[in-house]
């Protein structure tokens, strides 16, 4: 690719999915035989950045994994997915020393995804006990490469625009990666899974934000979520609701925006992840906000079709979607 074509920067959190698929969840005390497991990356920024990867924009992923063997395996399978990972390193530039409670390798999520239904339930460490410190210039150099500048802000959104898709996670570093990007006019969007610390820090940074069913801000009601996120500066907000259509908020102006009919479900594991990485790579590629979701909505619908966050590459029209 070009250096001059837009580039898409996912900053927020990796992690090791070990994924199990059952007939059905386990009860209290009960043991059931999985049907077929996995290990791989995930995480929704590392998911995000393999969404777009995929459908050809060019990514970077901007997190902290860890060290030891299984920290290994996910880089290796960051790097096949096609996503270039900026990582934060200690002051004397090596890795840390190994602690007693693990926290020094990759946070592991452990997913049990129902057969049928492709329902799935989700235990992770996330980010809680694996801290990032603040960024220093050289990892915000390295995040945005040679590139001193994105677009100029007032450019309209039809000529692609460089882009940074945050996740609440190490809110740090994210904070941090969020200003650089303003400074050099990036489009910055929020994935808003859920309510984090540091997010009503990060909310005025963004441009837009997309978030899912369960997202509350404290002290509002669930029916004014959009309105109150909206307050805190974003000037487009969308809020994703499974199979139903996603409710926008485009300058004040409400609209919703129809999900595809999915008949078979196979596993809706990561497809919040795939739907902001997929909205994200089509506002690099020049979209406008409602169109960008649009077509996202089609991506998120097809992946839950395939096993895993990630089934789905690589198949029959993925670049075109």
């Amino acid at each position: 690719m070009s250096k001059d074509e837009a580039v898409l920067i996912c900053c927020g959190l990796v992690t090791l999915d070990l994924t199990q698929v059952v007939r059905a969840l386990p009860g209290p005390n009960e043991k059931v035989v999985a049907v077929s497991q996995s290990a791989t990356f995930g995480g929704p920024a590392a998911n995000a950045a393999a969404t777009a990867a995929a459908l050809g924009v060019r990514t970077r992923l901007v997190t902290a994994v860890g060290s030891g063997v299984l920290a290994d395996v996910v880089r290796a399978e960051v790097a096949a997915a096609g996503v270039e990972l900026v990582e934060p390193a200690s002051e004397d530039g090596s890795e840390p020393a190994a602690r007693p409670d693990g926290a020094d390798g990759p946070a592991v999520s452990t997913v049990l995804v129902t057969a049928g239904t492709g329902e799935r339930a989700v235990v992770s460490t996330n980010a809680a006990n694996r801290p990032v410190a603040l960024p220093d210039g050289s990892l915000l150099d390295r995040t945005f490469g040679l590139r001193p500048n994105g677009r100029d802000a007032g450019e309209v959104l039809h000529q692609g625009r460089d882009v940074l898709l945050l996740d609440g996670h190490h809110p740090a570093l994210a904070s941090a990666v969020a200003r650089r990007a303003r400074e050099g006019g990036y489009v910055v969007v929020l994935d808003g899974g859920s309510w984090k610390d540091g997010t009503a820090g990060l909310l005025p940074l963004c441009d837009a934000v997309v978030l899912s069913e369960d997202f509350r801000v404290p002290g509002e009601p669930a029916d004014r979520v959009l309105d109150a996120v909206a307050a805190f500066g974003p000037s487009f907000v969308a809020r994703s609701r499974g199979a139903r259509s996603l409710e926008l908020l485009d300058a004040g102006v409400r609209s919703t925006v129809p999900v595809p009919v999915v008949h078979e479900v196979v596993d809706t594991l990561g497809a919040g992840d795939v739907l902001h990485g997929a909205f994200a790579a089509r506002i690099a590629l020049g979209e406008a906000w409602t169109s960008a979701l649009e077509h996202a909505a089609a991506v998120a619908s097809w992946s839950v079709t395939f096993p895993g966050a990630r089934g789905w590459v690589g198949e029959s029209g993925t670049r075109r979607r």
